[in-house]
């Protein structure tokens, strides 16, 4: 294999396998997890991709070499290993891609009680160490710990239904997109004596991906979904990614709901739980979320985008919930961790204990129009960037910040710049209070970041 560096992100483990990613590599890892982590006991999951299974079972052969026991949970989505890890206090190891192409694969580490393990928090030790191990010639022999199958989805379903007042739901009609992915497990038991009726798509289990690709925020993996609950009359309808800890609304009338317009609400109804608490959102979600979670009397938290630096902030200010742009939803009661699935529970709880459609429940936190994510490739990031800031330096009522990239606001409108760190890309975000102004916005940025 190459250099280990390759497939080490800042807070996971992805590549293609098996060129990149193989059985070689995950055995050493699971010897270097270990290791560096002194557990005796480490959590495994797995999604439906054809290489997962086998990568693995190569991981808690590496893990028993060293003498820890191998808790397999089987099939599972990344917040189930969450709830197992938090649960029972173990260190855990979920293999996918999460929405990557059937290609690729990966691991998600975390210690115990699901704390993120990321380049800054060991992952870059483990790594060092696998490589070593596998300059060796692999983990070798020694007391071998055991492996033991536990299944603990309806462990997972039942907790998270307690996280939720789900009483006096009324019945709802909810289509569900699981893109072939983990969701297509988990929903079942997660929906089960709810007054739902399901309507599936893509639950057959297939790592191919052969309808679409399992990523909500494209539109074009929404298109099936759309059509489906505008045909069936449906009340809602959901979208997972390929490990199901992302999930994506779309209305009665087969409109997206903005995962700022998500966090929002429900926001609102952890405050009604917990006044005057803490709610972290990234700084690229909509100005409506801090505005909302002010008027509900809590406190809002800007941060980094990215789930390591959500992660982080929650646990350090001991925030109650928290939601980023790209429907990654997190809760202090599962751990600070993040779940599509439990977000979903929300909605279905605000739908349902009133009867107006879920158009007119989110219009109240949809207060302004965004742009969404474009993508521009440029050869120099940094001076980009900085012709952009010299554009509208010195503009009446306009500031700046660089928590993450360049953030431009001025009256009723902002902007975000903010460099990729792996691609030659700056990625721009913009929100304004009507669709004319935010374009007036976003076509003046991108012609000064593509000139």
């Amino acid at each position: 294999m190459g250099d280990l560096a390759r497939i080490f992100k800042a807070y996971d483990v992805r590549g293609v396998v098996p060129d990149e990613f193989d059985e070689e590599v995950a055995e050493a890892v699971g010897a270097a997890f270990a290791e560096v982590t002194g557990a005796d006991s480490i959590v495994v999951g797995r999604d439906m991709r054809v290489s997962s299974p086998p990568l693995a079972a190569a991981f808690a052969r590496g893990a028993t070499a060293r003498g820890a026991e191998v808790l397999d949970i089987g099939l599972a989505s990344t917040d189930l290993l969450y709830y197992a890890s938090g649960s029972l206090g173990r260190p855990g190891a979920m293999f996918t891609a999460s929405h990557n192409p059937a290609r690729y694969n990966g691991m998600k580490l975390c210690g115990p009680g699901a704390v993120p393990i990321s380049e800054a928090t060991g992952l870059v030790e483990i790594r060092d160490r696998a490589a070593e191990i596998i300059a060796a010639g692999g983990p070798g022999g020694g007391e071998r710990g055991k492996v033991v199958a536990k299944d603990l989805l309806p462990g997972y379903a039942g907790h998270l239904r307690t996280l939720v007042d789900l009483t006096g739901m009324r019945p709802l009609t909810v289509v569900v997109d699981a893109g072939n992915g983990m969701a297509g497990h988990t929903v079942p038991a997660v929906f089960s004596g709810l007054p739902v009726k399901l309507i599936p798509l893509y639950f057959e289990l297939d790592g191919s991906f052969p309808n679409h690709e399992a990523n909500p925020i494209e539109p074009a993996n929404l298109i099936d979904l759309r059509k489906a609950v505008v045909e069936h009359g449906a009340d809602i309808g959901l979208a997972y990614d390929g490990d199901a800890d992302r999930c994506w609304v779309i209305d009665e009338t087969g409109e997206s709901v903005s995962p700022s317009a998500v966090t929002a609400l429900v926001a609102a109804r952890e405050l009604a739980k917990h006044p005057g608490s803490k709610i972290i959102h990234n700084l690229i979600t909509s100005a409506a979320v801090p505005e909302i979670v002010a008027e509900h009397g809590g406190v809002p938290v800007r941060t980094r985008v990215g789930h390591s630096f959500i992660k982080a902030e929650m646990a350090r200010t001991g925030a109650i919930f928290g939601g980023e742009h790209s429907a990654h939803y997190y809760f202090k009661d599962f751990w600070f961790a993040d779940s599509g699935m439990l977000a979903a529970l929300h909605v279905l709880a605000a739908l349902g204990e009133q009867d107006r459609p879920l158009s007119q429940v989110v219009a109240r936190f949809s207060r302004y129009t965004a742009s969404g994510e474009i993508n521009s490739t440029v050869d120099d990031q940094v001076a980009t960037v900085e012709r952009v800031r010299a554009a509208f330096a010195g503009r009446e009522g306009v500031t700046f910040d660089e928590l993450d990239g360049l953030t431009v606001t001025g009256g009723g409108w902002w902007f975000n710049l903010r460099p990729s760190n792996t691609e030659p890309l700056l990625r721009l975000n913009a929100e304004a209070a009507d669709e004319h102004q935010m374009a007036e916005v976003r076509e003046e940025v991108l012609a000064l970041v593509r000139r």
